[in-house]
């Protein structure tokens, strides 16, 4: 027995043909914000409110809209041998699917955290707020992440694995009982600190 998984459907089936219109030719591409300003501009779609930014709350419940719709046009487009790319600095159309997508079973997760209603329903301030200071905390991570690599030795592509291997490895070889330094040890320390 085989069980085909389908996606819901869109909750704002109004706002496709709008959004579609919006997107530049291939390989033209906008960014979310100027999007958004552009679907606000017209007015008359009452899921993009002027006001539609002015709270972390409005603004992930617009930009959640905007997402839900895009992956549903990106749906479209597949069985036309097409695709979306969706990113918040870059939303394109594509002559064809990205490589991978095509694989029996992908599941892009993405695609279903964004066709999933309750992931705007049950959503208050507070959980807007937290991921917010997650999303922050994990950019200000992500933001010195080649010096801190570099102090190891190591660049990217790298996994949390491997760069916890060579800092216990760097860590035995310049530790001060061993005849190491301090100053070496604060420095792998911090480098670790900034990249796990």
């Amino acid at each position: 027995m085989t069980t085909t998984v389908t996606a819901p459907a869109c909750r704002w089936p109004h706002l496709l043909d709008p959004i579609a219109g919006m997107l530049p030719p291939p390989p033209g591409a906008v960014d979310e914000f100027r999007l958004i300003r552009a679907l606000q501009a017209r007015g008359d779609l009452a899921e993009f409110p002027a006001e539609g930014l002015a709270t972390p709350l409005a603004l992930y419940r617009t930009h959640f809209v905007l997402f839900h719709c895009l992956h549903h046009l990106d749906a479209a487009l597949g069985e036309r041998g097409e695709a979306l790319e969706i990113h918040c600095l870059r939303i394109r159309r594509l002559a064809r699917p990205a490589e991978g997508r095509q694989r029996p079973g992908f599941v892009d997760p993405m695609r279903s955290f964004y066709l999933d209603g309750r992931n705007l329903d049950d959503v208050d301030t507070a959980q807007v707020e937290r991921l917010l200071g997650d999303f922050w905390r994990r950019f200000a991570r992500r933001d010195g992440r080649a010096e801190a690599l570099a102090e190891l030795g190591l660049e990217d592509p790298v996994t949390d694995a491997e760069i916890r291997q060579v800092y216990r490895r760097l860590m035995m070889r310049h530790h001060p009982d061993r005849g190491g330094d301090t100053a070496t040890v604060q420095r792998l320390n911090d480098a670790v600190a900034r990249l796990l």
